[in-house]
């Protein structure tokens, strides 16, 4: 079975990272890294690096792919780019199609999320539902062989749902207690609809600066 996490300069690590984490994990599982090309990636902030040895067309049917997110994927998720022209003929022969994130909006750029439920990070649920898609603010949504999970930590939670459906609730317990996944948050502020106006209204702050 083979588990592809595709990559494009400025990911979001942990969107990628998380879920890697959890599926390398599964039993028989070959899960790997895919890019447009061969070779270095950088993440959003420049100071994580990662090889990546097979590209979009090595691998033009995994079993499996995820769709990690960062802020380019508003600039990736168009008609003709390469990620959503490989989503779009990996899909048809997948058994299970997922993103992490704004990976969500790649996903919708190929036309996977067209009526369906979906989920993404809360900052970009107008550019979801442009897709078609039914923005909602649960943590991970499946609808058929499609799961979307929310903002970046999600995609841990994206991975474990999948590792059950997979390979079986016991296998996935286990890996939960492999990494001893037991999140135990100091605030409750992980969603907006939870924390404060003032904390929300300074990370829409942030995000705007870092949009521009």
């Amino acid at each position: 079975m083979q588990i592809a996490i595709a990559l494009y300069d400025h990911v979001t690590s942990l969107d990628a990272m998380g879920p890697y984490q959890v599926l390398q994990h599964i039993p028989g599982a070959e899960t790997f890294f895919v890019a447009e090309q061969r070779g270095e990636i950088s993440d959003d902030h420049g100071g994580l690096r990662v090889i990546v040895d097979r590209s979009f067309a090595d691998v033009a049917a995994p079993d499996i792919f995820v769709i990690p997110g960062g802020f380019i994927t508003r600039k990736l998720a168009v008609e003709g780019s390469p990620i959503v022209e490989w989503v779009r003929q990996a899909h048809t022969t997948s058994t299970w199609s997922t993103s992490v994130c704004t990976g969500a909006l790649v996903l919708g750029a190929a036309g996977l999320l067209d009526g369906l439920d979906a989920t993404t990070h809360w900052q970009a649920y107008a550019e979801l539902a442009a897709f078609g898609a039914r923005p909602t603010e649960q943590r991970v949504v499946r609808r058929g062989k499609v799961i979307t999970a929310a903002g970046v930590s999600s995609g841990i939670d994206m991975a474990l749902t999948l590792a059950a459906e997979v390979a079986g609730p016991e296998v996935a317990q286990a890996i939960q207690l492999a990494i001893e996944y037991d999140p135990q948050p100091p605030f409750d502020s992980g969603a907006p609809s939870k924390a404060p106006a003032d904390i929300v209204d300074l990370v829409n702050a942030v995000f705007a600066e870092q949009g521009d």
